[in-house]
């Protein structure tokens, strides 16, 4: 019992000193949090609070290699290029082998217009390391703007190798995106089929190389690739559209049934049903066809240009000319669609042969108009 007795004054001086004791923060501790908080507010786009955090951390650690590489970013994001500029020309004076200053420093240089500043800059930063496919972008960039096409193409397809994911696919897209403007098809169904081959698994890099596909003749192949690109892009309809449209031409209908029900399980579209509707024609089901352009109409939105002329169409060929009318005489007469010449002469047409004469006279009039080389109007 004595003994119990004597030990209650030890616990309890234990204790007090436990709750007396207050953990040890170094500068340095204060410094890297006051980093950690700087960065915390950056990336939660609090942009003056984390420059206050980074100006705490200054007076603490003011050789810190980090801190003004930190704050150049910042600068960035408030749109304060020169201030970024200064901060990463302070990092590189601190680090001048991080490649990653030279590539921001470059990024930054390139949007004030210091074209030839920025390229030395990203150059150094791609020769202190290869892969940076941020610098290697940037460069790509100023090769195009300069008019530059095979080295910025040459670069986009670099700072795709190194990238990964996403970035991959979209830098591919824009090499893409280049040899198209300038006409090199080849080149570019080279590079898609490339691009696949090697594993670059994206809707957008399938879609192009579908779209070369076509463009060489290669349907089947085409369908193929669009095939892949619906997979990889389930909320997009128009792929399986396109595979429909290419079995269609392929003399395959029980393809493109599959194919157009496909892209209907997506969106409920009129133009699918509208195609779908031709396939039954011409497999001599009326009840079938009808049945489609009941859905076509049902589901029409009445802002897509294109499936209301395919529409229109439609109903011509199944007899219902009136329907088709009121649809070519709305489009005709919208302001953006009365340069088409195409569609006037259809609408002349039409309401040639149901003798509607004002209407025929005014579409005659915008297709003459829009050309002055139609001289015959039906």
């Amino acid at each position: 019992m004595t003994s119990r007795l004597r030990a209650l004054p030890l616990i309890a001086l234990l204790a007090s000193a436990a709750c007396d004791e207050r953990p040890n923060v170094t500068p340095k501790d204060h410094a890297e949090g006051l980093y950690v908080k700087g960065t915390a507010e950056y990336l939660q786009g609090h942009f003056e609070a984390a420059l206050a955090s980074y100006e705490q951390m200054r007076a603490l650690a003011p050789n810190d290699p980090r801190l003004p590489a930190a704050r150049g970013e910042v600068y960035i994001s408030l749109g304060k290029l020169a201030e970024a500029s200064t901060e990463f020309e302070a990092a590189l004076k601190l680090e001048p082998k991080r490649s990653t200053n030279w590539s921001r420093l470059g990024f930054v240089q390139a949007q004030l217009g210091k074209t030839d500043e920025a390229l030395g800059s990203l150059r150094k930063a791609v020769a202190l390391y290869p892969n940076d496919f941020n610098a290697l972008e940037q460069l790509a960039e100023i090769h195009l703007k300069k008019g530059e096409n095979d080295e910025a193409i040459r670069h986009f397809t670099l700072a795709a190798a190194a990238a990964s994911g996403e970035s991959k696919s979209e830098l591919l897209l824009r090499a893409f995106e280049v040899l198209g403007k300038q006409g090199r098809h080849a080149e570019l169904l080279a590079l898609a089929q490339k691009s696949v081959n090697e594993g670059v698994r994206s809707s957008g890099v399938y879609t192009t190389l579908g779209d070369s596909l076509v463009r060489a003749s290669k349907l089947r192949e085409a369908a193929a690739a669009y095939q892949e690109a619906a997979g990889l892009a389930p909320r997009d309809p128009t792929l399986w559209e396109l595979v429909g449209t290419i079995h269609m031409q392929l003399d395959k209908p029980g393809d493109a049934i599959a194919a157009y029900k496909e892209s209907l399980r997506v969106k409920d579209r009129a133009i699918v049903h509208v195609a779908l509707a031709r396939i039954q024609l011409a497999m001599k089901s009326q009840e079938g066809a009808e049945q489609e352009l009941a859905a076509a109409l049902e589901s029409v939105q009445g802002n897509d240009v294109r499936e209301l002329k395919e529409l229109a169409d439609l109903l011509v060929t199944m007899g219902r000319k009136p329907d088709a009318l009121r649809i070519l005489a709305n489009l005709s007469a919208e302001h953006d669609l009365q340069k088409d010449v195409a569609l006037q002469l259809a609408t002349a047409k039409l309401a040639h042969e149901l003798k509607d004469v004002a209407l025929r006279t005014a579409a005659c009039a915008r297709a003459a108009a829009a050309d002055p080389a139609v001289k015959k109007c039906p």
